[in-house]
């Protein structure tokens, strides 16, 4: 299994992919579609394309995949809502009505309590994690094409980072993956489209800077896989966010919230 990057080794990737982005800047009249699923990661993408384009040429894109809970839909919005820009909807759940992902709704797996390394060290028959959505972000992107292209969009933005693909975890998240995929959308749209994911060689404490840096309103966020009133912190991605803001430092600021304990 691939040791996962940690935060110091991440620093001078996250600085040269920081000095890229700066020297590009964005055409003019150039529009944005930004996948949102209303988490850390998408929600610091949608700051940071905001930033970049302005938010009269970002829009936002929340997914209904048939996941166990509503709250991070409800984040969308309300990220959404707090930058400016248009949210657009779109139900997929059907492609998904034969998978047994213990992250859908109608699946009987429980979700796992703990991290992505314990689960793949106790899983070595396993390719992925129990939480892999069969090639969700596969289906993601290319709805999201099709999308983008409709509303005269250059440029398709995708959370993917890298503590999610180290070690095999979600591989629809891996650099080769993106890679691939902004291939395709380029073949496929006569090079209308491209697919951008500034994150993707970045551990998820490299996000939080960057977030801080935006402004970005994590108590907005919501990343738990179990939903609920309050965050578990015990499923892998409270535990990895947990994780990121503490090697700054911080307090996760969604626990500032007046309704979260």
């Amino acid at each position: 299994m691939q040791d996962k990057q940690c935060p110091q080794d991440a620093g001078a990737e996250h600085k040269q992919v920081q000095e890229l982005r700066e020297i590009s800047s964005a055409p003019t009249n150039s529009r944005a579609l930004v996948l949102c699923s209303g988490g850390l990661d998408s929600t610091t993408l949608l700051a940071q394309a905001v930033e970049r384009y302005g938010n009269d040429n970002v829009v936002a894109l929340s997914v209904q995949y048939g996941q166990k809970h509503v709250r991070e839909l409800q984040s969308a919005q309300a990220v959404a809502q707090y930058y400016g820009v248009e949210l657009k909807m779109i139900d997929v759940a059907a492609i998904f009505a034969e998978s047994t992902c213990s992250l859908l709704s109608h699946s009987d797996e429980a979700i796992p309590h703990e991290s992505y390394d314990q689960q793949l060290a106790e899983s070595k028959a396993a390719p992925v994690v129990s939480t892999y959505v069969p090639f969700r972000n596969g289906l993601f992107l290319s709805c999201a094409a099709s999308m983008a292209l409709s509303l005269d969009c250059s440029v398709l933005y995708y959370g993917a980072h890298h503590d999610d693909w180290a070690g095999n975890a979600y591989p629809d998240c891996s650099r080769e993956f993106v890679e691939a995929m902004d291939d395709a959308i380029r073949r496929g749209t006569a090079d209308q489209l491209r697919v951008e994911a500034p994150f993707v060689t970045w551990s998820k404490a490299d996000i939080v800077a960057e977030g801080m840096r935006l402004g970005v309103p994590y108590e907005l966020t919501w990343s738990c896989y179990e939903g609920g009133d309050e965050p578990c912190g015990q499923c892998a991605t409270c535990i990895d966010r947990a994780r990121a803001f503490e090697a700054h430092g911080l307090v996760d600021p969604l626990y500032m919230r007046k309704d979260v304990k």
